[in-house]
């Protein structure tokens, strides 16, 4: 029988018993004799099974029929709940979605796991056994993994080198380097590996290519191509030095290997890349699955997501040079058309957007395991609660929050949340709290990490910003505990007495600042010392199209987004003041310090046009504000954000470009920039 056309359904409905499976799991840690949650997480294995084996995937099938012994015996009361049972079948668990993953990307899901089915079965049989998780992890290697290298391609040059080269007596490897799933920075990590590689031999290839290692378009693996005349051990020790390198496979190329390799690749057919984005059955929805009564879903390619959008880009800036043109014409029957084409295209964005939205439970499903895992590393007992994981995001921030939170959570696990012992000496439940929570509210995405931990020792952090000439003695004493706890966002900033392999309060920090306010939004902390912590991160809906006052400075127009704008304001001049050589205004009993936005872009004739007024407008950055000062308010309107590209991406307090109605471009503030 030909399954190939249930391929996809099967790959999705895989991943989501997969998911099932995990959260029930770790719910069932929590709640060993309740036999339901046993019964659901036997239901999704045994399901699993009968569809493996349908497929033809019997490695699959045979690792789910062994775990779900396992569970028909725990059902059963036949054995008990334990931290080791638990281990190896969260264990068996990844190893089913690396399978599954695996034919996703055109594989064939195959997989040694011997060694845990032999643990599993020992279990089964109520024998005593401890294995550790490294363990199992040294003997599961993929048969995709022993075979790379017939996988991947090289060209006629490529060839020539590695024939001369075993002439010569090189050896070369395909040496696929696995990073920690929560890595931050991936493209530091790549590059002291490719340091350590140079030293002992020749890069001939990379995959993905370095432009996209240094820019981290990748997951956590990459494969380089080394011909070396060092061994494979060798060569593994020293990239297992480098920090956050968790796996190095050596696999040697042969001659035999690349032909082998040529032949499979004439036979591979490709395949298209997909996305999963689930709606109510009401609403447009895309998605993997075949088109079905239940769930009115159809497959979609994102990149034909991406292609509408940009289009749609294009018919938001022609709808600004219409409307434009009717207001300069002032003709009714124009006027009134491209007030109902602005009404429609409205009505489409609202549609399109939505269809980029996808929940950010696609982020926050990977936090349980991992809190777990660092827990147990950390001696620690710690709840980790979820709240609002039906929020949904902008399929672009979506894609770049997921490494802030992780470094969020690591260091809130590391140095907020004590350990049992000083937890009940401050008499505390020994087990600490982390909540994680997401809310809409306006047209913000808000999300918050809050733990009832140490919170954030003043004493300590004005004496490392003293130190670090972060601050003066003078501005130390007027800090508030808020901005007091903010100081550890600053590039560098540590209080941590020795540096941890979880984390190092402060040390990052300044990434998840910097790659937030690269999103359009903003990190604040709020922390009382013994009680805990609350990081909230702001972020805007959608990066595409937002809202903006254009406001005129001399001859330019320019866009600040709204989502910045608390309001504007005609002031007098002789209402400004000065304070510590800072020009500041009393808005609404709160001094507020003034920025000429003029002055910041180097625009002559500063003073030009003072009339005894001045054109202000307040914004915020959390809960400090700046009035920016202009020549002229213009008015609102929708526009299409535009990258300035790699050139110009370090320009200061420009986020980016847009094209207005008139063809004119208009530059972007980027406020956050502004507000210290």
């Amino acid at each position: 029988m030909d399954t190939s056309q249930y391929l996809d359904m099967f790959i999705e409905e895989s991943k989501e018993h997969l998911q099932s499976c995990n959260e029930h799991l770790l719910e069932l840690e929590k709640n060993p004799e309740d036999l339901a949650i046993v019964n659901e997480i036997f239901r999704s294995a045994h399901t699993l099974k009968g569809m493996s084996a349908t497929m033809g995937y019997t490695d699959i099938a045979d690792l789910t029929h062994t775990m779900e012994n396992i569970l028909d015996a725990i059902r059963n009361n036949k054995l008990k709940v334990t931290t080791e049972i638990f281990d190896v079948v969260l264990q068996a668990v990844d190893y089913l979605e690396e399978m599954v993953l695996d034919i996703a990307a055109g594989g064939t899901g195959k997989k040694d796991v011997r060694q845990v089915v032999e643990v599993l079965n020992r279990i089964e049989a109520g024998e005593t056994t401890t294995v550790s998780k490294s363990s199992l992890e040294v003997a599961a290697t993929t048969v995709e993994d022993i075979n790379k290298g017939a996988g991947l391609h090289y060209d006629d040059f490529e060839m020539t080198v590695l024939s001369q080269s075993f002439e010569q007596g090189y050896t070369a490897h395909e040496l696929t380097i696995r990073l920690r799933d929560d890595c931050i920075l991936k493209a530091a990590r790549a590059f002291m590996v490719f340091e350590i590689l140079e030293k002992s031999g020749d890069i001939i290839k990379s995959i993905p290519n370095v432009q996209k290692l240094e820019n981290e378009e990748f997951e956590e693996e990459f494969v380089v191509v080394l011909i070396t005349k060092e061994s494979a051990e060798v060569i593994q020790a020293k990239i297992m030095k480098v920090s956050e390198v968790v796996e190095v496979l050596a696999v040697p190329i042969t001659t035999e290997s690349l032909l082998l390799g040529k032949r499979s690749r004439e036979e591979e057919q490709s395949t298209g890349n997909t996305v999963a984005i689930a709606k109510d059955s009401d609403n447009l929805a895309v998605s993997t699955r075949a088109t079905s009564s239940g769930n009115k879903t159809i497959r979609v390619n994102i990149e034909r997501l991406d292609d509408l959008m940009n289009l749609f880009e294009e018919l938001v800036i022609d709808r600004g040079r219409l409307e434009s043109i009717a207001t300069e014409i002032r003709h009714t029957e124009l006027t009134e058309t491209v007030e109902r084409m602005a009404r429609v295209s409205g009505d489409l964005q609202s549609i399109i957007l939505n269809m980029r939205m996808i929940p950010v439970e696609t982020v926050f499903n990977r936090f349980p395991k991992m809190v777990r895992q660092l827990a147990r590393d950390l001696d620690k007992k710690i709840n980790l609660e979820i709240v609002g994981a039906e929020t949904e995001l902008d399929r672009t921030v979506i894609d770049e929050i997921g490494d802030p939170l992780v470094h969020l959570i690591r260091n809130a696990l590391d140095h907020g949340i004590e350990t049992p012992a000083e937890r009940i000496a401050k008499g505390k439940p020994e087990e600490g709290t982390v909540t994680l929570r997401a809310y809409h509210s306006g047209n913000h995405v808000f999300i918050e990490l809050e733990d009832d931990g140490a919170g954030v020792n003043r004493k300590a952090v004005l004496k490392k910003a003293l130190s670090s000439g972060i601050i003066t003695e003078e501005v130390a004493e007027s800090l508030t505990d808020r901005q007091v706890a903010e100081l550890i966002l600053a590039s560098g900033f540590s209080t941590a007495d020795k540096i941890s392999d979880v984390s190092g309060r402060g040390v990052g920090l300044d990434v998840v600042k910097s790659t937030i306010e690269s999103l359009g939004g903003f990190i604040s902390i709020e922390s009382k010392e013994g009680e805990g912590s609350l990081f909230q991160v702001q972020l805007p809906l959608t990066l595409s199209i937002i809202s903006v006052m254009l406001v005129k400075l001399a001859k330019e127009i320019y866009a600040i987004p709204l989502s910045s704008i608390i309001e504007t304001a005609i002031i007098q001049t002789s209402d400004i003041m000065n304070a510590h050589n800072q020009k500041v205004i009393d808005f609404r009993g709160s001094i507020v310090p003034l920025v000429n936005l003029k002055e910041i872009f180097e625009m002559p004739n500063l003073d030009a046009n003072d009339d005894g007024f001045q054109s202000v407008i307040i914004v915020r950055k959390g809960g400090k504000l700046a009035g920016l000062v202009v020549d002229t308010f213009i008015g609102q309107q929708e526009i299409v954000l535009k990258s300035l590209g790699n050139y110009l991406k370090s320009v200061f307090a420009i986020s980016g470009a847009t094209i207005l109605g008139n063809g004119q471009v208009a530059l972007i503030v980027d406020c956050n920039a502004l507000i210290k």
